[in-house]
């Protein structure tokens, strides 16, 4: 049996980041693919993570891990897809290092993606975030914490990558506030910051209290870098508890994205320009900013109200008579 732990090691450690310049962001969202599968192989053989072998890693357990992200976490065919990428990356890998794995791996590899829709984005409007965010409790620590996780968030647009990872260094708050933000493929933006999420920022920092070496705006209440589920969990707590003062919030999963997406359609219906959304969200491409204008109903409004209708002659219904229709029917 071979041993897992060394191979994830040297993949995560030296292959991604060393020789494929893999961003750090990318590094983590491949660790987090892995945590959750290992953590599912754990519970199916009864063995400790550290304990799994590259021989239990096949595509039955793989084809499983698969299923469970749909039905068990309910994720995303677009986030199972994402997850399968860096199974198939470690695979491709493995083949190099591990010989005898090659047979294992061409079948891993040989997992087709699956076929995604294109729904409509799911976003809160502005009652929901208002009541999202006046939901910490801002007398305690962890609510001052949490209303500035929540605000920068929401106003910044960030990906819940860039908010957990986010240095204190990249804040600047006098005299115009802004956040200095490093997003996919290394492309850095700087984004003002509304004078009331500037003010939340300032209360998180006065409290803030961290471990010796730790550089991240936001941490838990050890002191250690705030964590991706850290975050789903804060917004899932206070997502409850505003549900109760906004009944619509208990009809909807209030996640980091959802977040995010609530920013670019405000964004959007604030500006008329989706290039401007598309650089306040960092998108590459612009074709990933214009699905925002599918859920903007604005512009469909007014091109509604641009055309005219064709004009159709009313015409007269002639209500038929009773008893002629009695005589009529069979």
């Amino acid at each position: 049996m071979t041993p897992i732990a060394p191979h994830i090691s040297a993949f995560l450690r030296e292959r991604l980041p060393q020789q494929r310049g893999a961003s750090e962001h990318t590094c983590a969202t491949y660790a987090y693919a892995f945590k959750l599968l290992f953590e599912f192989a754990s519970k199916q053989f009864g063995v400790a993570p550290s304990q799994l072998s590259l021989e239990q890693i096949d595509v039955r357990l793989i084809t499983k891990f698969l299923d469970f992200l749909e039905t068990e976490r309910d994720n995303g065919v677009s986030t199972r897809n994402a997850r399968l990428v860096a199974i198939k990356s470690f695979a491709a890998f493995l083949e190099h290092h591990v010989p005898s794995f090659l047979e294992q791996s061409r079948q891993i590899r040989a997992i087709p993606p699956k076929k995604t829709t294109t729904p409509l984005v799911k976003h809160l409007d502005r009652s929901e975030i208002q009541a999202l965010l006046e939901a910490p409790d801002v007398t305690t620590t962890s609510g001052i914490r949490d209303r500035a996780m929540l605000h920068l968030c929401f106003a910044a647009g960030l990906r819940v990558s860039e908010l957990v990872t986010l240095p204190k260094t990249s804040l600047t708050l006098h005299p115009d506030p802004s956040v200095r933000v490093t997003g996919k493929g290394r492309r850095e933006r700087a984004l003002p910051l509304w004078k009331e999420t500037a003010s939340d920022l300032r209360k998180w920092i006065a409290v803030r209290n961290t471990q010796p070496g730790v550089d991240e705006l936001f941490v838990n209440a050890r002191g250690l870098p705030m964590t991706r589920s850290g975050f789903e969990d804060v917004i899932a707590k206070h997502a409850a508890a505003a549900a109760t003062r906004c009944p619509s919030l208990a009809s909807k999963r209030v996640s980091p994205h959802v977040l995010r997406h609530s920013c670019a359609l405000m964004m959007l219906q604030a500006t008329r320009d989706v290039r401007r959304v598309a650089l306040w969200l960092g998108h590459a491409d612009i074709q990933t900013t214009e699905r925002y204008l599918r859920v903007d109903p604005t512009e469909k409004l007014e091109a509604l109200a641009a055309v005219v209708p064709p004009s159709l002659r009313s015409g007269r219904f002639k209500v038929p008579d009773a008893l002629i229709a009695m005589l009529k029917a069979p």
